[in-house]
């Protein structure tokens, strides 16, 4: 890169800066949590708005209701239950976005933060009924606007949002150097995907340094891959999770999973830690398989939370994966329906036997690059055929008909949706320390998507034709803290 293109690729504001490199954008803030929010907002102001437009016009999309009304209920039901610390952050975020010249309040940050938990837990759990229910007061002759057809709840009630993720950690004997090997790939609509590319080192005045890829506005990770350390509490934690499928509470007096993930991210200085601020009044959204790893201990863990039952499991030799399909029989069958735990025609199935058989071929011998090739994977078990669909590690739903498929309940069942694997991230115990991860963007395997060609061959999906953006092939890149553009 030119110097010229080195200028052109460098943006700062205060203390923070930003670059793009190879699909990514790598984001620095630092100072007191409102100072940081602003340099946050500031310098991604064009990401944010770009992915909220296409948000707004997919929330109404699938759900029939305005964006706006979501992030009111947020609101109400977040009242409260935020840290003064992340207050100040978005309330700095909103200033910065504002002071870019995207009008914006604390109230719209808080709502965009929520916006998972909100759509995927509490919409289809108590939402919609709430809702429905103000549509039949706000109609004078509801009656005869129903054709009669009243009913107490809503007729027609969603799902709860869906697996998404594959995931491995390993360490001891499993791994070539007997230390940590950690790695993840994001699983999600491909309107989305605009927004999961921000690489943020975040270096708060308290609290553990964070390297984590998330979106733009977010105050954790969200799509969870992270590297946390303090040198002060002599500290550095590894982490990533796996949604758990089919799973259906939605606490409303607890606390939100976006806030609880984020302090124990920047305050969990340990597995134990970790996971007692994660417990701490669960309000059971967003319920996942979480992979830690501690980097001084050489100690990872399996934390499985559901909300009336969780599993953990701590070794310091030997792997965990994550596929959606929880293992603790409790959570799975009392807190979980239709988990497709043995169906190898479903994502969570075929996964679920997939991950074993890779790596106990490559036990031993794990490192960053054999993480890289498996998180690639593209082999189905059902098939028994490398064919890459949406049953695969490194899923591609975009090219599978689906005609084997088993449920209806299951994530995105119909034919070539747009959705799957949108990346890839490893770190180890030797890049951690310092801070450092590697990641690809676009699929985990590497195969590009052209919006042009896809729409052309698959029509079905032409009213998603705004939101969705070309993705082409990137390699695998080093990131760290403090990083600069090559």
């Amino acid at each position: 890169m030119s110097n010229q293109e080195q200028e052109n690729n460098y943006h700062t504001y205060g203390k923070g800066y930003r670059f793009d490199r190879n699909g990514w954008t790598y984001v620095h803030i630092e100072g007191e949590p409102e100072e940081r929010g602003e340099q946050y907002g500031n310098l991604v102001v064009d990401k944010y708005k770009n992915i909220l437009e296409k948000t707004k016009y997919m929330t109404y999309q699938t759900t029939g209701v305005p964006y706006e009304y979501f992030v009111k209920k947020a609101v109400e039901l977040t009242k409260g239950k935020i840290p003064d610390e992340l207050m100040a952050e978005m309330t700095g975020f909103a200033k910065g976005l504002t002071k870019a010249g995207f009008k914006s309040t604390v109230e719209d940050i808080i709502g965009w933060n929520a916006y998972s938990g909100i759509t995927g837990y509490w919409w289809p759990n108590q939402g919609q009924d709430e809702y429905y229910k103000e549509l039949l007061k706000m109609k004078k002759c509801c009656s005869d606007y129903f054709n009669g057809a009243i009913t107490e709840g809503c007729p027609k009630p969603q799902k709860m949002r869906q697996g998404h993720c594959s995931a491995f950690v390993a360490t001891g004997s499993a791994t070539k150097d007997g230390k940590i090997v950690i790695g993840h790939e994001t699983f999600d609509d491909f309107w989305a995907s605009g927004m999961m590319n921000i690489i943020l080192d975040m270096k708060p005045t308290e609290g553990a340094r964070i390297l984590m890829q998330t979106a733009p506005g977010y105050v954790m990770s969200m799509t969870d891959f992270f590297v946390c350390k303090s040198e002060e509490h002599n500290s550095c934690m590894v982490g990533l999770e796996t949604t758990i499928i089919e799973f259906s509470t939605y606490i409303v007096d607890a606390i939100p999973e976006w806030v609880r993930v984020r302090e124990a991210m920047q305050y969990g200085y340990s597995i134990e830690k970790w996971i007692e601020i994660m417990q701490k009044d669960n309000n059971g959204a967003n319920p996942g398989s979480w992979l830690l790893g501690d980097i001084i201990t050489n100690e990872i863990a399996r934390f499985e939370q559901g909300y009336l039952f969780q599993n953990i499991e701590c070794k310091k030799d030997g792997h965990f994966f994550g596929c959606n399909a929880v293992e603790d029989p409790r959570i799975r069958n009392i807190e979980c329906t239709e988990v497709g735990y043995n169906d190898i025609r479903r994502q969570t199935g075929g996964r679920r036997t997939r991950w074993p058989q890779l790596l106990t071929q490559h036990n031993g011998s794990i490192t960053a690059e054999i993480g890289q090739r498996m998180l690639a994977d593209t082999y189905d078990v059902y098939l028994k055929q490398d064919v890459g669909g949406a049953n695969t590690i490194c899923s591609m739903y975009d090219n599978d008909p689906r005609r084997h498929f088993s449920s209806q309940s299951g994530v995105w069942p119909d034919p070539y949706t747009p959705a799957g694997s949108l990346d890839g991230k490893i770190t180890t115990s030797e890049l951690a320390k310092d801070l450092k991860m590697l990641a690809i963007w676009g699929r985990a395997n590497g195969v590009a998507f052209n919006a042009k060609e896809f729409l052309a061959k698959h029509p079905q999906w032409e009213w998603q034709k705004y939101c969705l953006d070309d993705r082409p092939e990137q390699p695998w890149t080093q990131f760290s803290a403090d990083d600069k553009p090559n």
